[in-house]
């Protein structure tokens, strides 16, 4: 999981978006939109630093010696070896990021602790297409299925050196059989994008990155819990370590998505990841980026093309980022459980929806369709799904049935029985709700201006709106429509846990 994209507000096991441009890439200009940083420095100040920054990585060959050393500590493969009939280049950079099951140099007792004991696959675990826009303005990342129905191309088995046409096969059994070159060969043949990048993370260099930065944190708002993994997290904040963040982004069993359900836990780990990379500091500090740098790339495997230049490229790139540059999606499932023989149950492709998004990678587009802001707020939790006791806390007749009325037409699950607060000289409206409902207690206030929250444990799943005298109106919100079967898009501001 090489580098470590963008700013802060943070799919997958593994690695940031990004590897960067090649050396034929036009330069960034140095400006770009301004990072925010949560602490209030003032706006001279980050504009001074980044400028430093940048004359420091990119003037007088200074950069080039601060990073020129890592080139040797990444380790080489040749993908494209040989490859002919390839799709034609767009604009942008793709990197086809895969992580694998390798374990090697992982203590006996880091096995035993995040259970990772058995024997490795010597197959992908997990597979992205990260697309770097020519502007280096957005990352768009597209999980790819492991068990997603697949046909290689005509190649020699790199275990038995027996020569394939091609057959069918699950996605991640194509490194089995022809290692990154077959891989990089059937994603080619399945989605039309040319590969310009290969980076292969393994378990070790997963967690080494995680602890390198710090941790990373995830906000979860149901507990999460996976026998064959270990995890198990509670509802709420954490700042999960290597070990962890490997549990995490490798569990399928903490609900009924299985894979589905895994490829978003991992999308959210690296919009949470560049969250951590940008906001720490990393990529104004050339000597930080570079140390970090190294420990990560000390243990991946990349492409020949992959060295100082894009290092380089790709830490200017990503130093303008903001949450909301970065996009995550899945490919789009047309048939669960497509019985292959002698291959067994796969994941096949939706053909119409697929090929539109890989024709949005080809075309250097956006996944997703911004829309303009409207008049109702977005909210997180759909307001069908929050139930709501309304008490009036003012000596107005009537108010606490005026909002309870308001309130249920706006799609809340009133209770119908409003009543009168036991104090009725109440100024401002107050929102009480159990930590635990936290996301619905946001979702509600955002419908009440100006209220209050205030959290009180052991008060279940019903959220109270005590009504105060600022009470003017109920507002109409609009919950976003979740992501179903890999087919939504997410941005990084949307996954990424709240300030």
């Amino acid at each position: 999981m090489p580098s470590t994209p963008p700013r802060s507000p943070s799919p997958r096991s593994s690695s940031t978006p990004g590897a960067s441009p090649g050396p034929q890439r036009r330069p960034r200009p140095s400006g770009g939109r301004r990072t925010a940083v949560r602490r209030k420095r003032p706006r001279w100040a980050v504009r001074a630093m980044t400028t430093l920054s940048v004359v420091i990585l990119a003037s007088a060959g200074i950069g080039h010696a601060v990073v020129t050393t890592l080139d040797a500590d990444i380790a080489r493969v040749d993908p494209f070896r040989d490859m002919k009939n390839r799709p034609q280049a767009g604009d942008g950079m793709n990197v086809l990021l895969v992580g694998t099951d390798g374990r090697d140099r992982i203590s006996p007792e880091e096995r035993r602790r995040y259970r990772l004991g058995g024997a490795p696959c010597n197959c992908t675990d997990t597979m992205m297409i990260v697309h770097i826009s020519e502007d280096r303005k957005r990352a768009s990342v597209v999980s790819l299925p492991r068990d997603s129905y697949a046909t290689t191309p005509p190649h020699t088995d790199r275990t038995t050196g027996q020569k394939h046409h091609g057959h069918p096969v699950k996605l991640n059994a194509a490194y089995a059989e022809g290692g990154p070159q077959l891989t990089v060969r059937t994603v080619e043949s399945m989605t039309r994008v040319k590969i310009d990048h290969y980076l292969e993370v393994d378990f070790t260099s997963f967690m080494k990155t995680v602890d390198v930065l710090g941790g990373v944190r995830m906000c979860t708002p149901k507990p999460l819990k996976d026998t064959y993994t270990g995890l198990d997290l509670p509802a709420g904040t954490h700042r999960l370590t290597g070990g962890q963040a490997l549990q995490y982004v490798r569990a399928r069993h903490v609900d009924g998505a299985s894979d589905l359900g895994r490829m978003q836990r991992q999308q959210q780990f690296v919009a949470a990841l560049i969250d951590r990379a940008t906001s720490s500091g990393i990529l104004l500090n050339p000597m930080k980026f570079r140390d970090v740098t190294r420990a990560v790339l000390g243990s991946v495997r990349a492409d020949k093309g992959f060295g100082t230049d894009e290092l380089l490229d790709l830490g200017r790139a990503m130093r303008n980022f903001s949450p909301s540059s970065s996009e995550f999606t899945t490919v789009p499932i047309g048939r669960m459980g497509y019985a292959v023989k002698g291959v067994g149950s796969t994941l096949k492709w939706d053909p119409v929806k697929a090929e539109r998004l890989f024709k949005a990678l080809r075309e250097d587009k956006p996944l997703a369709v911004r829309r303009p802001p409207g008049k109702a707020p977005r909210i997180e939790v759909p307001p069908q799904q929050i139930r709501v006791q309304v008490e009036n806390g003012t000596e107005r007749a009537g108010l606490g049935r005026r909002v309870d009325t308001a309130l249920a037409a706006t799609g809340f699950r009133t209770t119908r029985m409003p009543s009168n607060a036991a104090d009725r000289t109440v100024r401002r409206t107050v929102v009480v709700h159990d930590p635990r409902w936290d996301r619905s207690a946001k979702s509600l206030a955002a419908a009440l201006p100006g209220s209050e929250l205030r959290a009180v444990k052991g008060r279940g799943a019903t959220l109270k709106v005590i009504v105060g005298a600022d009470f003017r109106q109920v507002r109409t919100v609009r919950a976003e429509e979740p992501a179903r079967q890999g087919s939504g898009v997410l941005r990084g501001d949307e996954v990424v846990c709240p300030s």
